[in-house]
């Protein structure tokens, strides 16, 4: 099972190197230039906050852009939010998938491993490769904050890490099952996933009819400006997550037990 484990991480490092950089240097070069800004968005604060829809959308409307933490919640949320989400589903969407795609299955069946071990070794990947990327996004985060040396609650950032990082487990793991179940890797499937529950968290936050049911999508219990305003935590959203998730994991296991795999 090691060498499985170790096999995945070498084989999708470079693609954790490119999102890592890419999601955590656009959210510290973000956060570093709210400090150049800073002058013209105590004056765009009151517009940008009574524009309707759009300020609901964007949290705009609860927090204030001119603030170090509304401005991130805004600007470094949009970008963690949906690359994180976009990175957890490429990652998970083809672990399985990619043996029968690539035709290495053979690989596979000669090691003396069982599917249920192969299923965990991949699995462990792609936790592996999450925890890295939020720590080393955190990271970047503390940096861009500790350089302009400004007021930022350190456990409101814990708290948004530790959401986001469910929810990009919650977005892996419906794509890992996908993955167990299909023959061919669908990359476009797992990315159209993602942007589509990223689509109707923005969208709910529009349309009243809609507000309801945010709890369904797994951005409803991350979203940063209700977290940087203290809003309470959605108990109802992080029970549903935590059960999708379950059941996503299980399912892999079932499908990718009963399948008839080729070579």
């Amino acid at each position: 099972m090691r060498s499985v484990l170790l096999r995945e991480l070498k084989q999708n490092m470079k693609l954790l190197l490119i999102w890592t950089l890419a999601v955590g240097g656009m959210g510290f070069y973000c956060i570093l230039l709210y400090q150049s800004m800073q002058g013209e968005m105590k004056e765009m604060a009151d517009m940008f906050s009574n524009m309707g829809a759009f300020s609901d959308a964007f949290g705009m409307s609860t927090l204030s852009i001119a603030t170090l933490p509304g401005f991130f919640a805004t600007e470094v949320g949009t970008i963690h939010g949906l690359g994180s989400g976009m990175f957890a589903a490429l990652v998970s969407i083809g672990i399985l998938s990619k043996e029968e795609d690539r035709h290495t299955g053979e690989f596979l069946l000669a090691l003396p491993l069982s599917r249920n071990k192969v299923v965990t070794a991949k699995a462990l990947c792609v936790l592996v490769m999450l925890v890295i990327f939020t720590v080393v996004c955190g990271l970047f985060y503390l940096g861009g904050i500790a350089c302009l040396d400004a007021e930022f609650s350190g456990s409101d950032l814990f708290t948004y890490l530790v959401r986001q990082f469910l929810m990009n487990a919650e977005i892996a793991g419906i794509c890992f099952l996908i993955s167990a179940i299909s023959s061919r890797i669908k990359m476009g499937l797992g990315l159209g996933l993602a942007m589509m529950f990223y689509a109707f968290d923005l969208i709910g936050r529009v349309v009243p009819d809609l507000k309801d049911y945010l709890f369904i999508g797994p951005y409803s219990y991350a979203n940063a400006s209700e977290i940087f305003s203290g809003e309470d935590t959605p108990v109802a959203s992080l029970c549903l997550a935590a059960t999708l998730l379950a059941v996503s994991i299980i399912g892999a296991y079932a499908c990718y037990n009963r399948r008839d795999l080729q070579s």
